[in-house]
């Protein structure tokens, strides 16, 4: 069966987005640092996402995510044409053509179970904050990835807040340092 894991870059301090997001912008003002490791000059963390994107078989966003990285996705989705079920209380009313988004209404395990048939054995990520935050309240989620970049923002979107949850303890499977973040993996225990 698909592991379902949460992966994403964050601040030290716990933001996922720096401050002033715009629509041109969804990262924030010079939040994009946060994919240094993937995308600048760090082999080792470049290694990191190209394992990962061999492993994840299907994805599953939530709609602000959907918004924001569209422009830049383009129909393909963050990567080689896998599909991305984006979970929404009301799909848009125009998308690309012959694209790899499915827009899904039902709740996240409707997305899940969408997305598991997709992917066929293989893993899915959550690359969604708030989808993510539901997943683990839920208790769906197995497996959470955090590439934590040597930055403070200060201001932007966090990562955790509140959530409707009673402890949950993580296991740590693998720490990576790399030049431009710390890649940490960990395991959610199920009660």
């Amino acid at each position: 069966m698909s592991t379902v894991i949460f992966d994403i870059s964050m601040s030290l301090d716990g933001y996922i987005t720096a401050a002033h997001q715009t629509d041109t912008d969804p990262m924030g003002k010079n939040g994009l640092v946060l994919h240094d490791w993937s995308y600048g000059d760090d082999t080792a963390g470049q290694e990191i996402g190209a394992t990962a994107v061999l492993r994840y078989k299907a994805y599953i966003a939530g709609r602000r995510t959907y918004d924001h990285s569209l422009p830049w996705w383009g129909t393909d989705g963050p990567h080689a044409r896998t599909p991305v079920f984006v979970v929404t209380h009301e799909p848009p009313t125009e998308s690309p053509d012959d694209d790899v988004y499915e827009f899904v209404t039902g709740g996240i395990e409707d997305a899940l179970k969408r997305a598991r048939a997709a992917a066929d054995g293989g893993d899915v990520e959550v690359m969604s904050a708030s989808v993510a935050r539901q997943f683990i309240e839920a208790g769906l989620l197995d497996e959470i990835v955090l590439h934590v970049a040597p930055v403070l923002f200060g201001d932007g979107t966090r990562l955790f807040d509140v959530m409707n949850i009673d402890h949950t303890r993580l296991e740590p499977i693998d720490v990576t340092r790399t030049l431009a973040a710390t890649h940490l993996r960990y395991r959610v225990v199920k009660p």
